[in-house]
């Protein structure tokens, strides 16, 4: 457990309409949720970000919700993403 909640990891798969938008930013704001890129592309026609996000378990359900919502797949990771 980390000091701000559990942490999940997450690959965000973001679509071109938003990749110009602080996808990021906005969750943090909105769910006060603390998150780790581990890695990311972000081109002109898409984006994708591996994120470890920590918080209360409900700020980081409502926190993928609403990147589901907004048109981001949201898919959970298991295992090292750095290491390899």
């Amino acid at each position: 457990m980390t000091p701000h909640g559990d942490a999940i990891r997450l690959f965000v798969s973001i679509p071109e309409e938003l990749v110009e938008r602080p996808m990021i930013y906005e969750v943090i704001k909105r769910f006060d949720v603390v998150p780790s890129i581990r890695r990311a592309n972000v081109e002109a026609h898409s984006a994708w970000v591996i994120l470890e996000l920590a918080g209360p378990h409900d700020a980081r359900g409502k926190a993928i919700a609403y990147l589901e919502e907004q048109g981001c797949t949201v898919n959970r990771m298991e295992g090292d993403v750095v290491a390899g």
